[in-house]
């Protein structure tokens, strides 16, 4: 008998409508076999090789984006059923109940309903960053996943780029005791004012990109936050978009190994900057130092339509075929098809719950990043009123096994979560 992985997806937005459903079209064609040499399973292939995947579903807000994905991805080969309304996932667990993962690529503050949903099912889950934006739901989350036995994968596509697997498997030993670095990830201002914009104020660019590195340096290390400060700031968008949202972010965490990162974020860089994001990172040690430009990697290109470009050709490109078609690539499918490999290898190699999610972005992992989130923005809420009153930015948070407690001069401490980081 065949061994098929149903697969499901909610969103069919930037992420979802791109990267996740081209990704699960080539795996329907083509199974997994592959991709697994890229990620260092080709021990895999031979035990794994002949599993197939099947798209089932696609879930929307409105009827209108879903049924066009239907028609693209028809004409490619694909025929999946359709659900839309408020609530479309439920539809879809509803309509699909053998499906084995469903993939969240909803808004950021809109993860943790459909994750919650479909592990009470006993679905495995894919979900994109940041796996939720309050400690509290991360906790929910990592219940469910633990009472049903479910994988939750993060979607955490830095920690694939080679350049950092390069830091994590050589170079982050190398350089001594890790001392500060720094982590910047600026976006276009149309991701705030018109692909995000009806949900941009309730998030922030650092809780939105911030979190792929809060996660690297987690997987690099091994660590835990112990304190942080953050300031943001809103005039941009403010003033000329009439919305109540962050321009930018820069956040401070202090870690238990002793090193100290400044995380800077913003959602405003002009439409015109020569590449889609503009990115980087940097860790000083006792021994070394690691530099990483993950915006310009030496491809730099001119055109008259569009003047000087860079591309980042490591996230995802366009591989032709023999056959004229395109394979898409990159670390950007890698680190989905990573998360599918480990829910396979549970459903037909009998591993563990706890095998399979020590060996790929997960809930626990995805819990430090959402705690760093949650305490982000309540001293930067604060810090930006404070700074707004001419009153300075002098709010901190403290991270500890009575959880996490915001440090306020003015207002006095108060714990926003009572659990152990």
């Amino acid at each position: 008998m065949d061994r098929v992985l149903k697969i499901g997806l909610v969103g069919a937005g930037m992420f979802g409508g791109d990267v996740h459903l081209r990704s699960f079209c080539q795996l329907e064609a083509n199974g997994l076999l592959p991709w697994l040499g890229r990620l260092g399973l080709d021990n895999m292939a031979r035990p794994l090789g002949d599993i197939k995947i099947d798209f089932a579903a696609l879930a929307t807000h409105t009827e209108a984006s879903g049924s066009a994905k239907l028609k693209q991805y028809g004409a490619l080969g694909m025929d999946f059923a359709t659900y839309h309304g408020d609530t479309p996932w439920i539809d879809l667990l509803d309509g699909v109940p053998d499906l084995d993962i469903l993939a969240v690529a909803t808004p950021d503050h809109l993860h943790t309903p459909p994750i919650l949903a479909a592990l009470e099912r006993g679905v495995h889950v894919i979900t994109e960053k940041p796996m939720a934006l309050d400690a509290r739901e991360a906790d929910a989350i990592i219940a469910a996943a633990d009472a049903a036995g479910c994988l939750v994968g993060v979607d955490m596509h830095k920690r694939y780029d080679p350049d950092h697997l390069r830091i994590r498997d050589d170079l982050a030993t190398r350089i001594g005791k890790p001392l500060y670095g720094m982590a910047l990830l600026e976006e276009p201002l149309d991701i705030s004012t018109k692909v995000f914009r009806k949900w941009a104020e309730k998030s922030d660019p650092f809780s939105y990109v911030g979190c792929h590195w809060t996660d690297l340096f987690v997987a690099y290390y091994g660590v835990k936050p112990v304190s942080l400060h953050a300031v943001g700031q809103k005039v941009k968008l403010r003033e000329e978009y009439d919305m109540d949202a962050y321009d930018a972010v820069q956040v401070k965490v202090q870690f238990d190994n002793g090193m100290s990162i400044d995380f800077v974020n913003n959602w405003i860089v002009p439409n015109r900057f020569e590449a889609p994001v503009n990115q980087e990172s940097r860790i000083f040690g006792t021994e070394g130092l690691v530099e990483s430009d993950s915006q310009y990697r030496g491809f730099r290109f001119a055109t008259t339509e569009k003047g000087t470009q860079t591309a980042n050709n490591h996230f995802t490109r366009d591989v032709r075929r023999e056959d004229g078609t395109d394979a898409y690539v990159g670390y950007g499918v890698d680190s989905l098809v990573v998360c599918i490999e480990k829910v396979a290898e549970m459903k037909f190699l009998g591993k563990s719950l706890a095998e399979a999610q020590a060996e790929c972005p997960n809930a626990e992992e995805g819990r430090l990043s959402t705690l760093i989130i949650h305490a982000a923005r309540e001293v930067m809420r604060r810090n930006t009123e404070y700074l707004e009153s001419s009153r300075g930015a002098p709010v901190t948070a403290l991270f500890n096994e009575d959880g996490i407690t915001i440090q306020d001069p003015y207002a006095g401490p108060k714990v926003i979560y009572d659990r152990p980081v």
